[in-house]
Order: C-alpha cells, then sequence, then structure tokens
C-alpha cells in the first residue's frame, strides 16, 4: 500500500506546476468555496451522518477519516470527463493535500475523542505521522521537480503514471477487500448505505454550494468531483498503519467501491447542462 500511495503521489507531481499554486489567488472564489466545503462543511456532514446512522465508533471514525482525506487524483479524469474545470481540480488536489498535513490529524483526533471518549483515543505516534507526510510530499515533490528540469520526460511518463495509478487504487481496493473479507462482509450492509450517503452528500456539497455562491458551473463541477472522489487509498493506509485499527479502513474501501459508479452518473447528469457557461472569472 504504501509504494501504491506512492505511485499515485507521484502521478499527480509530474502534473503539478508552480502554477497550479498561484492559482489560487488568481481564482480565490472558487478555490475557497471548495476549501470550505472540504475541510470545514464537509466533516460535519459526515459527523451528523455517522450519527444518524448510529455507526459503531471504530466504523464513524473511518468514516471521518475518509472525510479529513484529500481528493484523490482520479477526481482529475471525472472532472474532464464531466466538463468541469480540470486546471481547478488539480490547484484544489495540491492544495489540499498540503493543508491535510495539518487538518487530517486534528479531525481524526477529534472525531476519536468524540466518538470513542475521553481517554479511549488511538495514540497518533509521531513516526507514523512523519511517514504519512513522508508518502504525500516526497512523491509529488519529485514529481513537480521531474517536471519543471526535465518536462518532456515528465510529459511522456504523465500518462503511464496516470494508468498505473488506476490499476494500483484498484488493486489496493480489491487487496484490501480480499484480505479484509470476512470483516466486508460483516460490515458492508452496515456500511453501504452510510457510505452511499455520504459519497452523495460530498458531491451535492461539492457542487451545490459553489453554485449557491456563485461560483460558475465548471467549477462547480471541478469542485464536486475533488469532494466526492476521496484519497481512499490514504484512508486504508492511516487506519491499517497508524492507528492500526482495521475497521477504520472498512468504510474507506466500501465507498471506494460506490464512488466511481456515483461520480459517473453524477458527472453525466452535470455534462449535460455545462456546454454554453460563461469562463470562470478571477474573483
Amino acid at each position: 500500500m504504501p509504494i501504491a500511495l506512492g505511485v499515485i503521489m507521484l502521478g499527480l507531481g509530474l502534473s503539478l506546476t508552480v502554477d497550479d499554486f498561484r492559482r489560487v489567488v488568481q481564482y480565490p472564489r472558487a478555490v475557497l468555496v471548495g476549501l470550505v466545503c472540504q475541510t470545514l462543511v464537509l466533516p460535519i456532514v459526515c459527523y451528523a451522518i455517522a450519527k444518524v446512522f448510529g455507526l459503531p465508533p471504530a466504523l464513524a471514525v473511518g468514516l471521518m477519516l475518509l472525510a479529513a482525506s484529500p481528493g484523490g487524483a482520479t477526481a482529475n479524469l471525472f472532472s474532464h470527463l464531466a466538463k468541469g474545470d480540470v486546471a481547478l481540480n488539480i490547484t484544489l488536489t495540491a492544495t489540499n493535500s498540503v493543508l491535510s498535513l495539518l487538518t487530517l490529524p486534528l479531525i481524526v483526533q477529534l472525531s476519536m475523542t468524540a466518538f470513542l471518549g475521553e481517554g479511549r483515543e488511538i495514540p497518533m505516534q509521531f513516526g507514523k505521522i512523519v511517514l504519512v507526510f513522508g508518502i504525500i510530499l516526497v512523491p509529488v515533490a519529485l514529481g513537480m521537480t521531474l517536471r519543471r528540469k526535465k518536462m518532456s520526460l515528465a510529459l511522456s511518463l504523465e500518462k503511464p503514471v496516470r494508468i498505473l495509478s488506476a490499476v494500483f487504487l484498484v488493486l489496493v481496493i480489491a487487496g484490501a477487500i480480499k484480505q479484509n473479507w470476512a470483516d466486508v462482509k460483516q460490515y458492508f450492509l452496515l456500511l453501504a448505505a452510510p457510505a452511499l450517503v455520504f459519497n452523495l452528500a460530498s458531491m451535492g456539497v461539492g457542487y451545490f454550494v459553489p453554485r449557491a455562491a456563485r461560483v460558475p458551473r465548471r467549477q462547480a463541477v471541478a469542485i464536486g468531483m475533488e469532494i466526492g472522489i476521496h484519497n481512499g487509498t490514504l484512508a486504508m493506509f492511516i487506519a491499517n498503519n497508524v492507528l492500526e485499527e482495521k475497521a477504520m479502513a472498512m468504510p474507506a474501501a466500501i465507498y471506494s467501491l460506490i464512488m466511481f459508479f456515483t461520480a459517473a452518473a453524477f458527472g453525466f447528469v452535470v455534462s449535460r447542462s455545462a456546454n454554453g457557461d460563461p469562463e470562470p472569472t478571477k474573483s
């Protein structure tokens, strides 16, 4: 799983430039709305869903861990197919991946306190947190450096690495399900409904909140994909290797089985009305 996650993050780095971070200044409204949806609104929605469905504490924390994880690299592909603003996707993925180094441990710790109770938190060891940061940042930095210094090589590698990332993602999900098949069977009926509701809520928040904030449709589509397609590989890695609680990986595994189908349906619906939209404004 660390190798798969590293390849996925390397693929992300190969598609990033410094300009993707500068775009935060160029299009502040869309980026700000997207980040607020991801880091503030979504955890609150996820907490409410976990409470409404009465999830057991470990599964509730696992769902919150998924909510705290940044968007997955495949969000860019789905956004492109749905006629979204892929440049905004890349910017949000880059920015939120960096922000998650701070927000993810905080949200997970608050979730453990809320669902497991005081004194029952699972300690997040410093060394393992550093390992997670390294798996996120080092491959991204390597990919960005390669793109800056060897543009032609980076461009030639971008597509095969993206395909390899998708293959790794499928293998990781399949491997996690096979390795924990007894747990998947045990938890699927319990988690399928809340995972589906959370997935639909994620895309709904990501699309309708920006639209209410007068963000152009193409950018709203991008934000919806970014927030609806979570980095389930990262969530499963943290659950299994940092928190060392395999039940907490189950929400991410089951969510990952659902999100590609719902994202495809969401993309089909919104793409039908995407033509003729005005270009994004720098506000």
